[in-house]
């Protein structure tokens, strides 16, 4: 059976800073057509940073789409032609002052794939060396040091809702970090 849409036409309806919108036109399976809308991302990393006394390193700040000051790990979107590898590392630095001897990649998602192209890159880091936060002029945060344990029974009773930071800390306690 085939599953796949075949691309009739697009039209892009919104550019914005982080994102676009545009919309399409396909053919589906059965040959019927219908259209999706697309929201255009162009990726992000998110941290899942583990000090040696087992605690991940979290941000707070508030979500305007959310409408809520949430707990996250560090996270950001990629720049034009930036690696992920690279834009882990400058988030990290930037939101949380924190340099890593070691950044490994651990999975990519896409995070809401019915209406959205944006992939997330999960990493891993180890060695945690604190230094001084930059974070850009309209970011207002606090970085927050937290069990990892703790992280998980957050999770559980539903204190920490952001899905990026759900999946970081359910990767570093499967991995017994």
């Amino acid at each position: 059976m085939r599953l796949e849409e075949t691309a009739l036409g697009s039209r892009r309806v919104f550019e914005g800073k982080i994102i676009n919108l545009r919309v399409d036109e396909v053919e589906l399976p059965n040959g019927q057509r219908a259209t999706r809308e697309v929201v255009e991302h162009p990726g992000a990393v998110a941290i899942a940073a583990v000090t040696e006394e087992g605690e991940i390193v979290l941000v707070r700040q508030f979500r305007k789409p959310a409408g809520e000051v949430l707990l996250e790990i560090p996270a950001g979107k990629l720049d034009p032609g930036e690696e992920p590898l690279e834009c882990a590392r400058r988030e990290l630095a930037e939101e949380t002052g924190i340099t890593a001897s070691s950044l490994k990649p651990l999975l990519r998602y896409y995070t809401t794939p019915g209406f959205s192209n944006e992939v997330i890159h999960l990493f891993g880091a180890a060695g945690l060396k604190k230094g001084e936060a930059a974070p850009d002029k309209d970011e207002f945060l606090e970085v927050v040091f937290l069990p990892l344990r703790e992280a998980l029974d957050m999770v559980r009773e539903g204190k920490i809702c952001d899905a990026k930071t759900i999946i970081g800390i359910l990767w570093a306690v499967q991995q017994g970090l």
